[in-house]
């Protein structure tokens, strides 16, 4: 298994991040975890942000998935494992896995359709080699295989 191409983004739960009828962690927050480990993943593979304007091209999302399982509670650190599963000329799948420091409750995963657009047109176009060539798809859920 290519661990290397799973990207580890942690994030203590804070108390804006809490629902206040159910105490846990808002649904959409989840969402914007996922989205913070993408940007930290890219970023980390030499592909922040900045990069991508100055191209005109970036990363827009098409779809999201997320399947919850248990409650995060404020105070506790989450992790959030990702990696791309697909790169397609113009498209991306990339997946998610959010659970505790020790690996063994995992709170939600999750998956992200991911497009290459112009930024100028808003169109699709497709997504450059050097691009390609920083991320290492895999398949497979590394997890699943492992369980």
């Amino acid at each position: 298994m290519a661990m290397s191409a799973i990207f580890l983004w942690r994030h203590p739960v804070v108390q804006d991040e809490i629902d206040e009828q159910l105490r846990h962690a808002n649904n959409e927050v989840y969402l914007h975890w996922m989205n913070q480990a993408a940007v930290a993943h890219s970023a980390a593979l030499g592909w922040p942000v900045s990069t991508y304007i100055q191209m005109g091209q970036c990363w827009v999302v098409r779809r999201h998935e997320i399947e919850y399982l248990r409650p995060a509670g404020p105070g506790s650190t989450i992790v959030v494992r990702t990696w791309v599963r697909t790169l397609d000329k113009a498209s991306s799948w990339r997946a998610y896995r959010i659970q505790d420091e020790s690996g063994r409750t995992v709170f939600a995963r999750g998956q992200t359709l991911w497009a290459w657009i112009n930024s100028q047109t808003g169109r699709p176009c497709r997504i450059p080699a050097e691009v390609c060539a920083a991320f290492s798809p895999l398949s497979e859920d590394p997890f699943e295989l492992s369980s």
